[in-house]
């Protein structure tokens, strides 16, 4: 075999593992999801489940679909919403972001979460105001679904015993 032969041979092997590890490197890393909102204020314990990992939350920090927000005993977090819609959990609580769609432009969307524990505040944004009443907006507790027609309320919700 000629020396041409063999060093382009070597540069061949050498750029398919470049592809390789490239591909590998992408499925092992997965792309981080859309943010739906950010919070705003947070005091004491506050933390954000995603993926299985728990997470320290603090104000600044962006929130996604599928995200669960927890406070401890001295915890509150407010959020801010795409939609405007805004969250306050008080102490000792978990709420999931279930699910989260949002058209900036007509304003239509739906928002639905699950409050598994403690208090929840809500003042609702556009997707309510845009959306069909009762059915753009809801609230899941372990007792009740909550489908939202106004703006403001305020839900407790006991933990499972």
């Amino acid at each position: 075999m000629s020396a041409v032969y063999i060093e382009w041979h070597e540069r061949s092997i050498r750029a398919v593992l470049i592809v390789t590890a490239a591909l590998a490197l992408m499925v092992a890393v997965p792309a981080a999801a859309d943010p739906i909102g950010q919070i705003k204020t947070a005091s004491g314990a506050v933390s954000i489940e995603r993926a299985g990992a728990r997470l320290p939350a603090a104000a600044g920090d962006r929130v996604e679909q599928s995200d669960v927000v927890m406070t401890g005993k001295d915890g509150t977090v407010g959020i801010t919403f795409q939609d405007n819609s805004m969250m306050s959990l008080g102490p000792d609580s978990a709420l999931a972001l279930d699910r989260f769609k949002f058209d900036s432009t007509t304003h239509e969307g739906n928002f639905e979460s699950s409050l598994k524990r403690g208090t929840l505040s809500v003042r609702s944004g556009y997707i309510v105001q845009q959306g069909q009443p009762g059915e753009s907006m809801k609230v899941k507790t372990p007792a009740a679904i909550l489908g939202v027609r106004g703006t403001e309320f305020v839900v407790r919700a006991e933990a499972p015993r």
